[in-house]
């Protein structure tokens, strides 16, 4: 049996940021079932409760090269697959409300300690008890320092027979911090272990685990190619490009458990599927009432559920004086829907637009149950993103039959079929350049086939809802690149 050990900075639903949380959970869950021994280790935040956890009896000893440290242990299990769940308890470390920084784009001044005792902890964690992973699975930058540790300070022992794995979800956040901070992550350096830390004058925990890990894998195989490019890269496609035999690109699969409209308590009792989707009119229907529109059943819908930032396209929708979503509104016989929070500005400006525009509604900020109604009761689900290593919407708006339209960037382009006018062929939109213009064509494009491709829409719609990107296929590649790790151990013996 294999044994993987998840090291992640967020898991669901314990403590979640956005989609790695949801990844790391369903991807164990997944390969519980598939002969492995899958375990999770992740800090304890604030947010995780404590009096739902069992503590181990003995205080988990971590020395760090400034000197050293002791941490609670806790003991917890993911609830829907009983897959067991470490969390390390430093009170200075991680007692505090944020898990990353007090806002999205401001991070905790002591980050790099933080994630480098954290790295550090995991090995004196397995000491502890006794339990040796095959592979230590890493998720992101504050992960990235483990597959370091465990080539150049935990390469024998217990852990010789080890390999590492980092998965990167999103290359734009790397861990960057002062050079002089690497004190955190070792006393002294040799010359070649620093320039594995350092990149362009700073310490980058992201750089550190591409050149350090054995395997490397991002979500989604579109994004694996452009993250070697200048355009997605963040200037470290160049190392990525040099490890591209060893770079392999796994889409993330949805979690049908919690986004299925046949069986989503949140729409109940208005449920539907692809051999019976007569309720999603009616789920329609509540969703406008709810948000204070005309209930006009033969009125298209367009929904977003997004984080209000650049990544997403925002500024190309709704940037004062040039963006496209006024004159979307304006010039088309539609009704817009907009749940997230984000950029200040962007609130402001959604707020001002929603206040012109009688078709316009927006939510600010997150609402479990309406993120729901969006996905089921919407025609179309817009996602103009400027990069997107998976995405999940698009995979929950295909199985709730709520056709996307997209632009054709990573994980989108991997799951969203264009629509041929010719054959009728298709789940979705797509575009290709990213600016007001091409948002505003491609949602006229998909409103005029509402109107007069009435028939397409429809198979269209039932085409996207009996895709099938349930996490099975893609748990199953990470076992085979784990056993493949493992063939090399063999190789060495």
């Amino acid at each position: 049996m294999v044994r993987i050990l998840m090291v992640t900075t967020e898991t669901s639903p314990f403590a979640k940021t956005g989609g790695l949380a949801d990844m790391v959970s369903a991807l164990s869950s997944s390969l519980i079932s598939m002969d492995t021994d899958v375990r999770i280790v992740m800090p304890r935040y604030y947010c995780v409760d404590r009096n739902n956890l069992e503590k181990h009896p003995s205080p988990l000893y971590v020395p760090m090269p400034y000197g050293d440290e002791w941490a609670a242990v806790y003991k917890g299990e993911l609830p829907s697959s009983g897959v067991p769940v470490y969390f390390i308890d430093h009170e200075e470390l991680y007692g505090r409300s944020g898990i990353y920084g007090n806002t999205p784009d401001e991070g905790f001044s002591d980050n790099s300690r933080r994630y480098s005792f954290f790295c550090r902890s995991v090995f004196h964690l397995c000491r502890m008890t006794g339990w040796i992973p095959d592979v230590f699975h890493c998720h992101d930058w504050g992960a990235a320092l483990v597959p370091y540790f465990l080539r150049r300070e935990e390469h024998t022992g217990e852990f010789s027979g080890s390999f590492s794995m980092l998965t990167i979800h999103n290359l734009g956040y790397q861990g960057i911090f002062p050079l002089s901070d690497s004190g955190f992550v070792k006393k002294y350096h040799s010359t070649w272990e620093l320039s594995e830390l350092e990149f362009d004058g700073a310490l980058n925990f992201l750089k550190t685990g591409i050149v350090t890990a054995d395997s490397l894998t991002t979500v989604s195989p579109t994004y694996a190619e452009e993250i070697k490019t200048p355009e997605h890269g963040h200037r470290l496609e160049g190392l990525l490009g040099l490890r591209k035999d060893d770079l392999h690109g796994i889409l993330n699969g949805a979690d049908y458990d919690h986004w299925n409209p046949a069986t989503d308590p949140m729409i109940s009792p208005d449920n539907y599927s692809a051999a019976k989707p007569a309720n999603k009119k009616k789920v329609k229907k509540t969703l406008q009432r709810e948000l204070g529109l005309n209930e006009e059943a033969g009125k298209p819908v367009i929904g977003m559920v997004t984080r209000l930032v650049s990544q997403k396209g925002i500024n190309e929708l709704i940037f004062p004086g040039s963006g496209s979503l006024y004159h979307i509104c304006r010039d088309f016989d539609l009704q817009f829907v907009i749940v997230g929070s984000g950029d200040r500005w962007c609130e402001v400006e959604l707020g001002r637009l929603a206040s012109r525009l009688e078709n316009l509604k927006v939510w600010i900020g997150y609402n479990d149950r309406l993120a729901h109604l969006v996905e089921a009761g919407c025609d179309f689900f817009l996602m103009p993103s400027r990069y997107e290593p998976c995405g999940l919407n698009q995979l929950y708006s295909l199985k709730y039959g709520t056709l996307p339209i997209v632009r054709s960037t990573g994980g989108l382009a991997d799951t969203v079929e264009n629509y041929n006018e010719e054959t009728g062929e298709g789940t979705g939109f797509v575009f290709y350049d990213l600016n007001p213009s091409s948002l505003y064509n491609t949602v006229g494009w998909a409103v005029s086939a509402w109107y007069n491709k009435k028939s397409d829409i429809e198979k269209m719609k039932i085409r996207a809802m009996k895709k099938d990107f349930s996490w099975g296929k893609s748990a199953g590649k990470y076992k085979s690149l784990y056993l493949e790790l493992l063939k090399m151990r063999e190789n060495l013996v």
